[in-house]
């Protein structure tokens, strides 16, 4: 049984990374000392749930872990450095360092490391998050130990909540765009000057059409804005929206 590591220090580890195309050794203390840390592992890089759901809320909610005191959000995964950057690069997860554990010694020490060979992963970590403060554990949230890859409890949310229960969430916005678009470009203006974070959604790219536009927003003109699930319209709404 998967046993938790609250009130023990994290295990002391090297672990051989890759920076500006150049070997770099990242130990322990330098990424726990001092620091409010929260990590999160998974079973692998470029996976399913990991990159459709546990990585991007964590990458999306950095800002609002950062207002509640959290230093560093570390990704850790039994994958090898290059595997690592390149899920990195793929997600555009700035927000994130990408761990690589490559020869799961910080699993082991943790006590969660676990066999996948009927997936032919080989050993992998299994999936939890932590709060680590100073290289001590304070909170973990460890998956429940069943078959497939359980994702209950170790999701950004359920953290973040532990953090703090009032902690607020920042609105979810997308932004539907062309190329070339001066009104979509006025958009963007609008939202960065108020910091708020969004996903732009340009026409022609990943098979998005303008048939996909009028059936998702009944509109035919760009941009259209997304608010929480909720349609504001265009630029002009948009900057009406915003002044409220």
């Amino acid at each position: 049984m998967l046993q938790s590591k609250e009130g023990h220090a994290v295990p002391q580890v090297t672990f051989p990374t890759r920076e500006n195309n150049e070997w770099k050794q990242v130990t322990t203390n330098e990424l726990f000392a001092g620091k409010t840390v929260v990590l999160f592992a998974l079973p692998g890089a470029f996976t399913p749930t990991c990159s459709s759901t546990h990585l991007p809320r964590y990458n999306e909610l950095a800002g609002v872990f950062k207002e509640n005191g959290v230093d560093s959000i570390i990704c850790l995964s039994v994958n090898d450095p290059f595997v690592m950057d390149a899920w990195k690069e793929d997600q555009n997860a700035e927000n994130i360092f990408f761990l690589p554990d490559g020869n799961a010694d910080f699993s082991e020490g943790m006590g969660l490391a676990v066999d996948k060979n009927e997936l032919g992963f080989g050993k992998r970590s299994w999936r939890y998050s932590m709060l680590v403060k100073d290289g001590m554990i304070e909170k973990m949230f460890i998956e429940p130990q069943k078959p497939g890859d359980p994702f209950e409890v170790s999701d950004a949310d359920t953290m973040l909540n532990y953090i703090n229960p009032n902690a607020k969430l920042p609105s979810r916005v997308t932004l539907f765009s062309k190329p070339g678009c001066s009104h979509c470009h006025r958009a963007r203006n609008l939202l960065d000057e108020k910091g708020v974070r969004y996903e732009d959604i340009e026409l022609g790219q990943n098979g998005v059409s303008y048939s996909s536009l009028q059936a998702v927003t009944g509109k035919g003109t760009t941009p259209q804005v997304f608010v929480d699930g909720s349609l504001i319209g265009g630029a002009d709404e948009l900057e009406a929206y915003l002044a409220k």
